[in-house]
């Protein structure tokens, strides 16, 4: 997927990335929205420093009134609930401390408020996350001088129609997946591309991936890992009794359908492995490019290569590098 980066002191950056120039003088209050996984002990150290660190650099913070009970956090510190509109208004940057679900969490945040997102890794792969949890020091540092960039990710929007309604509209950042309920049956669907059917399997399930997702579910069954700055749509195969049933990378302008056939027990739809509808038989579950993208804040230039290799601690030893 195409990314765009945008320099903090860029010309072209959105309200909430204009309240401070390029030499770093305030033009009004800046404020930081924080959303930690207060689960665990370590996003609860992780989120003290950061919030302590803020604060004495003048940079108001933000938090959920559910999370700030579990937070030792000082009282100049603004609660809000969960549910309040614009939660995120007046905020220049969401930081997240958590793990994968806490990232995907701070995605739904960010693409709702137009925020970009920086997510420190406090779980295990965290592609997601910009920084780790032993780099707090130096993501405080580069939200205080604004020394970030921001990158789109492409989104999924998810429609489910069944007997020819639609009941149910979601979003994904990373998949949306077609599943069984039933652990001794097998899903039996018709795969559809661009209005014209593909194939048809039993199987545990379909994922429908974006690039951002092809290192997540869509990786754990099989499916390409993708570069972020591809376009693409990825549908995966889970566990199918079929010749043909390799991964599909399509164009982002696809609309990618798996239909749940009339005689196979009910299926259930995941988005991002964390908002669940159920799937008669006869249900229709339509993928396309979402219309909203989230924003993700950078602070470092490494390729994907070199994030993929870390992540998954590939061994590279060996390598030479071209010739010169």
């Amino acid at each position: 997927m195409t990314t765009n980066t945008t320099s903090p002191t860029d010309d072209t950056t959105s309200p909430q990335d204009s309240t401070t120039s390029a030499a770093g003088t305030t033009d009004r209050a800046r404020t930081v929205f924080l959303l930690a996984h207060t689960g665990r002990p370590a996003a609860i150290r992780s989120a003290e420093l950061v919030v302590t660190g803020l604060l004495r650099n003048g940079i108001g913070v933000r938090v959920l009134a559910g999370e700030a009970v579990d937070l030792p956090l000082p009282p100049s510190v603004e609660t809000v609930p969960e549910a309040t509109p614009g939660v995120l208004e007046g905020c220049e940057l969401l930081v997240v401390l958590g793990g994968d679900g806490t990232l995907l969490r701070g995605a739904a945040f960010a693409r709702a408020s137009g925020v970009p997102m920086l997510g420190v890794n406090l779980g295990r792969v965290g592609f997601l996350a910009e920084a780790e949890r032993d780099d707090l020091d130096k993501v405080v540092a580069r939200v205080v001088s604004r020394d970030y960039e921001v990158e789109e990710r492409m989104t999924i929007d998810v429609v489910v129609h069944s007997n020819g309604d639609v009941v149910h509209r979601d979003w994904a950042l990373n998949e949306a997946a077609v599943q069984k309920v039933s652990p001794e049956r097998m899903l039996e669907v018709v795969l559809e591309i661009d209005g014209r059917p593909v194939t048809g399997f039993g199987c545990d399930g379909i994922i429908c991936a974006t690039p951002t997702g092809s290192t997540a579910y869509a990786f754990s069954a099989g499916g390409p890992v993708v570069w972020p700055e591809v376009e693409a749509l990825l549908m995966v195969p889970i566990s199918a009794h079929a010749l043909f049933a390799k991964p599909l990378v399509t164009s982002p302008t696809t609309v990618l359908a798996v239909e749940v056939q009339p005689n196979t027990p009910n299926g259930v739809l995941w988005c991002d492995g964390r908002r669940t509808v159920e799937l008669p038989p006869g249900a229709r579950v339509e993928v396309r490019r979402g219309a909203v993208p989230v924003r993700l804040a950078r602070l470092h230039h490494a390729s994907f290569t070199d994030r993929l290799v870390a992540k998954f601690a590939l061994p590279v030893s060996g390598w030479r590098g071209a010739p010169h």
